[in-house]
């Protein structure tokens, strides 16, 4: 992409808009997308998060029969075009280098996800400075609240869903819970603001910082070192549950945010979700051979006499036991 935008005026700075939704992430992109004409001067990028073994078909389709958009799977090396709204494939992350083109990688989950939201719009900022607008719409949990804080501190500007207006409305507060946004409307007007933004001047972008730089290139398997997640936190006294890695504190208090030498990022809310998650799977392992074992016990208390039989009857019945407890915590509400 050159360094004018679609106005062909060489002193005005670039830009782009990035996305970032997930749960009712479709209805919203429906609604977004129909506001928009295929002339809009600058071009979108839009992540939100699918299973791994979804196609994005069916997301594809329904923004490409909605909206005059040109709508596309985004693929490695694209170049970013005036009026094209680029879809993150599934199970991949979709980035913007330097020389602002399109990247699509298979670095590591970052707060559960591939495609994440933080990866693109850090690498946006990186790319584009102060061109920058970000969107958070719609979805559960905080991915994309880190990702806004980068677009602020480069100079972006930076817009969310009102949560009051949005399907699932975690995703918008959280950022207004820990970004001082420029804009908070809902879907009905964001079109109109989006036109409106974009016609404005930007103002110089501001310097990125080593850290800033530093996870763009971990999130692009550019670096996967322990020297380099040193220098983003200190070492915390519990693992990744994405690769049983040392865990990195990044930031503090209601900002914190952790990470392992291998890529896997999250936010604290992601990593105790992750965490429970785990913690399931491992009870459902530990039902499974407790169910087993009692069924051996039974059958060689059944097949065998005297003190080994009675010995096994008492086994099986202790592991009924610890059946019960696991399944009594399984049943519960509370996972954590």
């Amino acid at each position: 992409m050159s360094n004018s935008n679609s106005t062909g005026k060489q002193d005005e700075v670039p830009q782009v808009i990035v996305i970032g939704t997930s749960a009712g992430g479709l209805h919203a992109l429906r609604k977004l997308g129909s506001q928009l004409m295929e002339d809009f001067p600058v071009p979108i990028l839009v992540v939100q998060h699918v299973a791994a073994n979804a196609s994005g078909d069916i997301i594809l389709k329904q923004l490409s029969k909605l909206s005059k958009l040109t709508c596309k799977f985004a693929e490695s090396g694209d170049s970013l075009k005036p009026g094209h709204l680029y879809l993150g494939p599934s199970d991949h992350h979709m980035m913007i280098q330097e020389d602002r083109k399109i990247i699509i990688t298979k670095g590591a989950h970052e707060n559960r996800y591939r495609p994440a939201i933080d990866p693109l719009f850090r690498s946006a900022a990186v790319a584009f400075g102060s061109g920058v607008t970000g969107i958070i719409l719609t979805g559960y949990l905080d991915d994309g609240t880190a990702g806004m804080k980068v677009i602020k501190t480069c100079g972006g500007v930076c817009i969310v869903q009102d949560p009051m207006d949005a399907d699932y409305p975690f995703m918008p507060q959280n950022v207004l819970n820990n970004v001082e946004v420029d804009h908070c409307v809902p879907l009905a007007e964001m079109g109109s603001l989006l036109y409106q933004v974009i016609g404005k001047e930007r103002g110089k972008s501001k310097k990125v910082s080593h850290s800033i730089l530093t996870e763009t290139k971990i999130a692009t398997r550019v670096l996967s070192d322990l020297s380099s997640v040193n220098e983003l936190g200190d070492q915390v006294p519990f693992n990744c549950p994405g690769c049983g890695g040392v865990l990195w504190k990044v930031d503090s208090g209601d900002d914190a945010r952790f990470r392992c030498h291998t890529g896997h990022a999250y936010t604290a809310n992601a990593l105790l979700t992750a965490q429970s998650e785990k913690i399931e799977e491992t009870m459902w392992t530990a039902l499974r051979m407790f169910e087993e074992r009692k069924n051996l016990l039974t059958t060689i208390a059944k097949e065998k006499k005297g003190s080994i039989a009675e010995s096994a009857r008492q086994r099986a019945e202790l592991s009924q036991v610890h059946i019960d407890r696991i399944r009594k915590i399984l049943m519960s509400d509370d996972k954590g």
